[in-house]
């Protein structure tokens, strides 16, 4: 190794056991960050928050007693590691052994981020892990930590956290406002807030780097983030030619937020304009895209494969905020934002998501199932106190009720006076800001009657 590259490398750690933690907003994560014996990968979207979450790991695990020179951070996007390959770290854990030898006794928490940058990292983090005295959690792009690659490459040894932009409650807690789970019986003005509140994440989203900044400095950075994923993690990863029916697909998708999409339809429409690119290109094109965070796939809810495959998918952004910047509909979208922070706040709590459709010809946006076998109805409609509206979307959840007895019934919307005031019995009407912060273990209920 070169003089340069260990000196970066030794700085690091040094600086990593005597600097104290940054200042960051805590997240919120449904269930466990880690397993013995396997290391941890936070992965997501570009720019969501994941090395800050390597810090809020550290912090827990400061609060649980630990020193904080046995949680070593090291970040390989340091321009002075390039070309640093994975035979080389055993550097720097003999460094860090020799500056804290007590730690031969304890457990080391290694926390890695941007690891993808070394080649070979994965032998280097297993053996780490075969020592038996360590954790470690890594983080990298998703252009070369992609979730489905993360059990290939650490053979069996990864335990998965998912990190999306911030959610609600998140947001509220960057902008240090409190919080509450029963917003129908706070005061009116503070529910007032509250409901502002809303409405500006929705427009705003989750991205960490996007809360407060004007509409135009927004709008730039999260076509910033569109254009960098896809470059990064779907051009150059997997030598995209036909760049021109990618850039097409991104903005169609991120454009028209919970829509379905057929890519026979959509390859019509490309020829028509006359883009020609095979089916099966787009099929994998919208795959990286998947695959990358930068949209969610729903698919409808049937026991036949087949069925599955045919019927077109919903698609979302990952995050709401992306929407104002790709609808040139100029329609008010409140809606379409909504519907996609239930689906990421579904994802949030490890819920298995698809949409429903009934023979009756009635859909509904949500079916969810969780890892107990518990399952549930989601409908989502800004504003239900049209009569008529409210009519509808009962009639398309009672419908799909009689496919899945066993389910819950939800309707979420936008705010509190927006419902009808006589649900049907065994139908939870309840606002998105209640939904949104409630308890990832609690079952709340606004105005529900029940059989």
């Amino acid at each position: 190794m070169a003089g340069p590259m260990r000196q970066a490398l030794l700085e690091q750690l040094a600086d990593s056991l005597g600097r104290p933690l940054p200042s960051f907003t805590p997240r919120r994560v449904f269930g466990r960050t880690g397993l013995p014996g396997k290391a941890t990968a936070v992965t997501g979207m570009r720019r969501a928050g994941k090395t800050t979450f390597l810090h809020q790991l550290r912090g827990e695990r400061i609060e649980r007693g630990s020193a904080l020179d046995r949680l070593p951070f090291i970040s390989f996007e340091d321009e002075r590691l390039a070309g640093l390959e994975a035979g080389e770290l055993g550097v720097l854990v003999d460094e860090y052994y020799r500056r804290v030898p007590d730690a031969h006794d304890a457990t080391v928490t290694w926390c890695f981020d941007e690891i993808q940058l070394v080649p070979g990292w994965e032998r280097f983090v297993r053996r780490l892990l075969d020592t038996g005295a360590c954790e470690v959690f890594v983080t990298g792009s998703s252009a070369a930590l992609l979730s489905r690659e993360i059990a290939t490459a650490l053979r069996g040894r990864a335990w998965q956290v998912l990190i999306h932009p911030f959610s609600f409650a998140e947001a509220l807690r960057h902008r240090r406002m409190s919080i509450s789970i029963k917003p129908d019986r706070m005061a009116r003005r503070d529910r007032s807030h509250l409901e502002r509140a809303l409405l500006d994440w929705l427009v705003a989203g989750g991205f960490p780097e996007a809360q407060g900044l004007e509409i135009e400095s927004r709008h730039q950075l999260h076509r910033d983030y569109v254009d960098v994923a896809v470059l990064r993690d779907v051009v150059e990863r997997h030598q995209v030619r036909n760049v021109t029916a990618l850039r097409w697909l991104v903005r169609h998708l991120l454009g028209n937020a919970g829509s379905t999409f057929s890519v026979e339809r959509f390859h019509a429409a490309l020829r028509s304009q006359g883009l020609p690119v095979a089916r099966d290109t787009l099929h994998e094109y919208l795959s990286y895209l998947e695959d990358c965070y930068l949209v969610r796939l729903v698919w409808m809810e049937s026991a036949s494969e087949r069925q599955r495959m045919v019927n077109p998918r919903k698609v979302y952004p990952v995050d709401p905020g992306l929407i104002p910047v790709f609808d040139r509909s100029e329609r008010a979208n409140v809606c379409h934002a909504l519907e996609t922070a239930v689906l990421i706040e579904l994802e949030r709590r490890r819920r298995e998501v698809t949409y429903v459709r009934t023979p009756e010809g009635y859909e509904v946006d949500f079916l969810a199932r969780d890892a107990t076998g518990g399952i549930e109805l989601i409908q989502v409609c800004a504003d239900a106190s049209d009569t008529a509206t409210a009519a509808r979307e009962l009639r398309a959840l009672a419908a799909a009720g009689s496919q899945f007895p066993r389910a819950d019934k939800r309707l979420i919307t936008l705010t509190g006076d927006a419902v009808p005031l006589q649900p049907p019995a065994g139908t939870t009407v309840q606002a998105a800001a209640e939904w949104l912060l409630a308890p990832y273990d609690a079952i709340t209920a606004c105005r529900t009657v029940r059989p």
